[in-house]
């Protein structure tokens, strides 16, 4: 069987534009692109589904892969997949920006670990939140709805040198403000709570200084600080589940999917 270089590279052609595509969202896409998880594991995950769905893809453009419009259409096609991937990754750094803000209000800030998402050192309450958003997002099978988004992007966002324009990357800076904006507001009831407590207790220690009501005042704060993060926890994921649902609108409007 005799196969010719131009039909080896039209085959590999109609593989290889999904595949960047399918595999650059591994690389940002949340739960999965954590570095505890091998990258062979997202090689294999990608390549299995980009052989799943290569019978239901429209025809692919008919690009030379080794030339300057074959960079363009890769670079396009990894653009697209990290920045889905990206898009969600900045809805859990909602949650991750809220740990943070309850941790220093209740003095737990020295209490870090590494994150394995990023690699840095946040506090254990963050990753809490971090770890509980994570599995609602595994709950309402948030990853494969992104998959499922990704693949009806070929045919609204078919393969071709356009791909992301200006006016979708300044859509993506001017949404990445509302992280910090919705991050507060998720821990502001239990930042309030904790500031009464502590104006309190200078009110106390100021009336009676000989009580040292700061000895005490340091665990009685981390505790009702827990108190809090218990009792709050679903309210916090109701509100990171409305963050998710406008990160995935977000992505269908990147992804021109209506």
């Amino acid at each position: 069987m005799n196969v010719r270089e131009d039909e080896l590279l039209a085959y590999l052609t109609t593989f290889i534009w999904p595949f960047f595509r399918i595999s650059s969202m591994f690389v940002t896409i949340p739960v999965f692109s954590v570095r505890a998880l091998p990258a062979r594991i997202r090689v294999l995950a990608s390549l299995l589904i980009t052989f799943t769905l290569l019978p239901a893809l429209p025809a692919m453009p008919d690009v030379e892969l080794f030339g300057y419009d074959g960079l363009v259409v890769a670079v396009q096609q990894v653009a697209l997949g990290m920045t889905t991937g990206f898009i969600l990754q900045m809805v859990f750094s909602v949650m991750l920006f809220a740990g943070q803000t309850i941790a220093y209000s209740m003095g737990l800030g020295f209490a870090s670990m590494v994150d394995p998402a990023t690699g840095v050192q946040v506090p254990v309450i963050a990753q809490l939140f971090v770890i509980a958003g994570s599995f609602s997002f595994l709950a309402v099978d948030g990853h494969l709805l992104l998959i499922e988004m990704l693949a009806r992007s070929f045919h609204a966002l078919p393969v071709s040198t356009e791909g992301l324009r200006k006016e979708d990357l300044w859509l993506i800076v001017m949404w990445s403000g509302q992280i910090f904006a919705e991050g507060l507001l998720l821990a502001l009831p239990v930042m309030a709570a904790l500031l009464f407590v502590n104006i309190s207790f200078g009110v106390a220690s100021k009336a009676a200084p000989q009580l040292q009501v700061f000895g005490v005042g340091f665990p009685i704060t981390i505790l009702l600080g827990m108190i809090l993060v218990w009792i709050g926890l679903p309210v916090l994921l109701e509100g990171f589940g409305e963050s998710l649902r406008d990160g995935f609108a977000l992505v269908g409007q990147i992804l021109r999917l209506g």
